[in-house]
């Protein structure tokens, strides 16, 4: 055997006992004889057993009974032991922690504030060190930091847009108010900001536990589905919305009162959304309980504080509101007066002393014919209404989105009636009775059938034909005045002035590009006019409006979008909630007629230039020179003012109609090219031509704020339109363009 030479097994050697070494060396390996003896052994059962292998010794930790009372305080003695961690110096958490249990320590955000791009909802006070010694660990208030998720999408404008709902819904704009409205314009992005709203309510607040248990969403019924998309783009599935859209009333019913029953730190289904015609309908469910927060969008829907819609809504268990609206005047202070004290009722007092402090002195001094006393008492008015409501109100142009989106050019068009229709015109408003009624200031069912007769007949005489053939009061003896075998089944674009230039506008866009156009009107009528034109010239197209399903509504939205659609024409009605409605397939949008509400006109035009638009848009707007539809156009200007002056505090909007020059609606200018044009008193243009710059000396400031220059034929950048120039257009004004801000000269 080879004995190890290796230093600490000599020290052994030497430490052990001399007998053992005498033993060892003594030891040899056994020989070829004694291998055959040790497996002689092993066949007959002996076990061999080396001299250097000590017998195994019992386990001394091992109780010797097995009595059951012994072996369970045995087993407490191990039990009673305290865990040590194995890893050499760790510092982690030693406690248990069960599956659902809150995490013991120091509360913290739920999103980390210092993060770059983080956006602080609220901050705690900083504190002294004396004051972290007194204060409870577990009362402290923590950061309320919106989602990552949606911080890092959020435009600069929609933080700041955040940050103030925040503060409003939260009593901290306001104390004790707990409501605002959101009065951006068309395209800022007014749901993404409430969606973040909604989802940072619901999950966090400086208590470090949801600030609300459920939230309401209610809007148009063409949009519910466009919310439930929208939220489920943005949280990306950590949220599951109820959108009710349709159903019978017993599901309808059981599916609201589902939702109220929730309870609890983990809602299932947190969000409703649902149109203001299910929730007025089933508004007794809703209000059985309690509502963290309600959203109205479209909130100008509740300008009429006695429709049974408001009166629904606000009776909702709820201090938590927000109102959502690009166009919160439409009308009158009135109405702008309903919409706030929805949101914080008393702010402004009481209707009657609303209307007696605010609303008549501003309007004495909005009129043209105001004395100077009562516009620098209509101003300070003014200025006292505009500091009350701006703690709660919040409005930006759509100006922001000239740094986002491709360059818009709106064109209000001026349009000469053909032979046709003046003559039927002149012969309505020699017939009509409603005249003389609204001269005297008075509006009968009567005057406002004519009002809708005149403003078909300017769309296309094929509109009012059918009168004609009855010989209704305005069209007795019109008949004749039609051409020898004149039939309603084809439609004849030359017997119209606005038909003939959208005619022109289809074609030359149609041959000279691959736009697509959005076609708007306020009559189902005038789109049946618009499909036989389209069937003539083969244009491919879609149509909506109010007979369509809300369900298949979206699904003509995605298919017309998508580029590799061959619909070139999307027709609109504008009543039948068009609002909201994304269409960024098309660039180029013709607003085919004007209503009395300028909201609603806003509102259809802003389809086209949204987030996602990539091309230059063309909005045009067709008024039929010298009729009713300049005189619409023309209040509609002065509404705007209104709405200028009080929520986007222009202060030098000018006074161009009196109020009884908007009474003169029937009447006929035959000679002028634009009645509008003459109404601003424009200085820019000379002999009906503009020019550029302005001449010397000459006040420019007497145009409407809203355009920002005159065109003839010359000046027109548009390709489109100047093709239709010659056709029958006589004027436009150049308006609401952003090339300007964009370096285009």
């Amino acid at each position: 055997m080879r004995r190890s030479l290796a230093p600490s097994q000599l020290a052994k050697r030497k430490a052990g006992d001399e007998d053992e070494e005498e033993e060892e060396e003594d030891w040899r390996p056994p020989t070829g004889r004694k291998r055959q003896k040790a497996a002689a052994e092993a066949e007959s059962g002996e076990c061999y057993r080396s001299p250097f292998r000590k017998p195994l010794a019992p386990l001394t930790n091992r109780p010797h009974c097995l009595d059951s009372s012994q072996h369970e305080a045995f087993i407490r003695s191990i039990l009673s032991k305290p865990f040590k961690v194995p890893i050499p110096n760790y510092k982690g958490p030693l406690g248990l922690r069960s599956l659902g249990v809150k995490r013991a320590g120091v509360r913290g955000p739920l999103h980390d504030p210092f993060e770059e791009g983080a956006l602080v909802l609220y901050e705690p006070p900083v504190l002294s060190a004396h004051d972290q010694l007194k204060i409870d660990k577990d009362k402290a208030p923590v950061h309320v930091v919106v989602d990552p998720v949606l911080s890092r999408v959020l435009r600069p404008h929609q933080r700041e847009g955040v940050k103030f709902l925040w503060d409003c819904v939260t009593s901290r704009r306001i104390p004790g108010s707990h409501g605002c409205i959101m009065a951006d314009e068309m395209g800022l992005g007014k749901t993404l900001q409430c969606i973040t709203l909604m989802w940072t309510l619901l999950r966090q607040s400086p208590d470090c536990k949801p600030e609300i248990e459920k939230a309401v969403v209610v809007s148009p019924s063409s949009l519910v589905r466009n919310w439930y998309n929208e939220v489920e783009k943005w949280l990306g599935g950590r949220i599951q919305p109820l959108a009710i859209d349709g159903g019978s009333k017993e599901e309808i019913d059981r599916k609201l009162a589902g939702f109220m029953n929730q309870h609890g730190r983990r809602v299932p289904s947190p969000i409703l959304i649902i149109s203001y015609e299910t929730f007025r309908l089933h508004a007794e469910v809703l209000q059985k309980g309690t509502v963290g927060l309600v959203i109205c969008d479209e909130g100008h829907r509740l300008k009429n504080s006695e429709n049974q819609t408001y009166q629904a809504l606000n009776s909702l268990n709820t201090p938590r509101r927000v109102l959502i609206s690009g166009t919160p005047i439409q009308n009158d202070l009135l109405e702008y007066f309903s919409l706030v004290h929805f949101v914080n009722s008393g702010i402004l007092g009481t209707a009657q002393e609303f209307k007696r402090h605010f609303e008549m002195p501003i309007l004495k001094g909005r009129d043209a014919d105001a004395s100077e006393a009562e516009r620098h008492k209509g101003e300070e008015r003014l200025k006292e209404l505009i500091s009350i409501v701006n703690r709660c109100l919040i409005r930006r142009t759509s100006d922001i989105l000239s740094k986002y989106l491709p360059v818009k050019i709106e064109q209000v068009v001026c349009c000469r009636l053909t032979p046709l229709q003046t003559e039927l015109y002149k012969n309505f408003l020699k017939q009509a009775k409603p005249v003389e009624e609204l001269k005297e200031g008075k509006i009968s069912v009567s005057s406002l059938s004519s009002i809708t007769s005149l403003k078909k007949l300017c769309n296309h005489p094929a509109l009012i034909y059918d009168k004609c053939v009855e010989e209704e009061e305005g069209f007795i003896g019109a008949l004749g005045l039609f051409p020898s075998g004149y039939s309603t089944k084809s439609v004849e674009p030359q017997l119209s002035g606005k038909m003939l230039v959208l005619d022109y506008i289809l074609a030359v866009t149609k041959s000279t590009s691959n736009d697509k156009v959005v076609l708007v009107s306020n009559y189902t009528q005038t789109l049946d006019l618009f499909e036989k034109l389209c069937r003539s010239r083969r244009y491919l197209y879609v149509r909506l409006d109010g007979t369509m399903s809300i369900k298949k509504r979206a699904k003509i939205v995605e298919r017309f979008n998508s580029p590799s659609s061959p619909e070139f024409i999307f027709m609109l009605s504008s009543k039948a909630g068009g609002c909201g409605l994304n269409l960024i397939g098309a660039n180029r949008l013709v607003m085919f007629d004007p209503d009395w509400n300028p909201a609603n006109d806003e509102q259809a035009m802003a389809r086209v230039w949204r987030d996602g638009q990539k091309k230059m848009c063309y909005i045009y707007r067709l008024l039929s020179t010298g009729t009713i539809e300049e005189k619409i156009f023309q209040r509609q200007t002065h509404k705007k003012a209104l709405s200028s002056c009080v929520v986007d505090e222009e202060q030098d909007v000018e006074r161009h109609f009196s109020l009884g020059e908007l009474k003169e609606l029937f009447t006929l200018n035959e000679t002028t090219t634009s009645d509008t044009h003459d109404k601003i008193k424009c200085r820019r243009c000379v002999n009906g031509h503009q020019v550029r710059p302005p001449p010397a000396g000459s006040d420019c400031t007497s145009d409407l704020s809203q355009w920002q220059h005159c065109a003839d034929r010359r000046g027109l950048q548009d390709p489109v339109l100047r093709a239709a120039w010659d056709a029958a257009v006589t004027f436009t004004f150049h308006h609401h363009s952003h090339e300007e801000q964009r370096g285009i000269p």
